[in-house]
């Protein structure tokens, strides 16, 4: 697709999609809200009606335009509510290196790891920031992806920080997506930082926070709690700085160990917590009664071949909300397919096929904060979703590398693939 400028106004004329079967993915986790011989009707890019074909109210059957999906399948569209796709160059070297057995500080001596990611995104600006997420974007919405989150995180210096963010924006405007952005200057700390953390947080995380959030840029905020990153209390400075600014947080949480992260982010209310080897059984129920979403990334733990699985029984017990995640990420997690990380979620993690499709999409949503207005196929909501050649949902999860999209739908327009 070539660069060019995209407006998402819908229109106001009425599209009816007919014959189809819809998979609404309505509140109940065990139920896919499925509707056979089903239609759903859009007007000015919302719902105006989903379910039976014969129950399609008289002022919609003669609809402006009107498409018949012959017997396919309709998802809300995928939402990858877990992204690192802004970034500088990338790291295929350092995964040749250890797959030859060299360990994490052979790689950090030979100036890879985070550092080198750090060095390829301060040398680009917006522009080149965004075009080198283009095709890792691209290749999302392939998939039928409409929502794609988007952190900073490898700037770490503050106009660096704020050049990822704007070229994240920009993506908003030469794709047809919506874009949410995450800020995550607390990812790392710079080798001029070395040992300071604080230090780094006081003249780096709050004053980018500050411009960010006053340029528009910033939806969330987001942190790394680990033992290598940011400890409980320095992520603490951050998230009051962004209660101060009303901005929502989210949290890295329990990947390597338990720290606790994904408590305190729930004391906060965040949006989610991600990650989660690490989480304690009892702090599963914390997070659900927080409402704060536990977003799983399996595409990090197969790169990693860790061995330690997410607390699914606790997860399911307490009733947390689960969603699922690419991780896109230059080291950990090179995955751009939430075809792929479905899959991975089911085979690695052991859920559902119900699980995974409502991690993708109602689940995710509501990890960014969207659930009123995506997610789900729903009256009144924006008309996002996806028309899939197969024969039931379950192919969604089941198959590997292999892509069923027949058509996206956004805001009520049909994408071009």
């Amino acid at each position: 697709m070539s660069d060019q400028i995209f407006s998402h106004a819908g229109t106001s004329e009425t599209t009816v999609w007919r014959n189809a079967r819809i998979a609404t993915l309505g509140f109940r986790s065990e139920d896919l809200g499925q509707v056979e011989k089903a239609a759903i009707a859009v007007t000015g890019g919302r719902i105006a009606y989903v379910g039976p074909e014969a129950d399609l109210p008289a002022d919609l059957r003669n609809a402006d335009r009107q498409t018949d999906c012959e017997g396919r399948w309709i998802t809300p569209a995928l939402i990858d509510c877990h992204t690192h796709l802004v970034f500088g160059g990338d790291r295929a070297r350092e995964f040749e290196m250890r797959l030859a057995g060299a360990s994490y500080e052979d790689i950090a001596r030979a100036g890879g790891g985070i550092v080198s990611s750090v060095n390829a995104t301060r040398a680009l600006d917006v522009d080149g920031l965004a075009k080198a997420a283009l095709p890792r974007l691209d290749t999302l919405l392939s998939e039928g992806a409409d929502t794609v989150e988007i952190k900073s995180g490898y700037g770490l210096s503050v106009e660096s920080e704020l050049d990822m963010l704007r070229a994240a924006r920009k993506l908003e405007t030469l794709r047809p997506v919506r874009i949410r952005t995450s800020y995550l200057a607390a990812h790392a700390t710079p080798a001029d930082y070395k040992g300071r953390n604080g230090d780094y947080i006081t003249d780096v995380v709050l004053p980018g926070m500050d411009r960010g959030h006053a340029e528009g840029l910033i939806d969330a905020v987001d942190g790394f709690c680990e033992g290598i990153a940011f400890s409980p209390a320095d992520i603490g400075r951050v998230f009051d700085h962004a209660r101060g600014l009303n901005l929502p947080v989210k949290l890295h949480a329990e990947q390597l160990s338990d720290l606790g992260g994904a408590r305190l982010a729930a004391s906060y209310g965040a949006l989610s917590a991600d990650h989660l080897e690490y989480l304690r059984d009892e702090d599963a129920a914390v997070m659900a009664k927080a409402g704060t979403v536990a977003v799983l990334l399996p595409g990090a733990f197969y790169t990693l071949r860790e061995k330690q699985l997410p607390p699914m029984a606790a997860l399911r017990a307490a009733g947390t909300a689960i969603a699922l995640a690419t991780d896109c990420n230059p080291g950990t997690s090179p995955l751009t397919s939430l075809l792929l990380t479905m899959n991975m979620g089911a085979t690695l993690f052991g859920m559902t096929v119900a699980e995974c499709l409502a991690g993708v999409t109602r689940e995710a949503a509501r990890a960014l904060g969207l659930l009123q207005e995506t997610g789900t196929l729903e009256v009144g909501k924006s008309a996002d979703f996806a028309i899939w050649d197969i024969d039931r949902p379950a192919e969604l999860v089941y198959r590997i590398g292999f892509n069923p999209l027949h058509a996206r739908v956004f805001k009520g327009e049909r994408i071009a693939q």
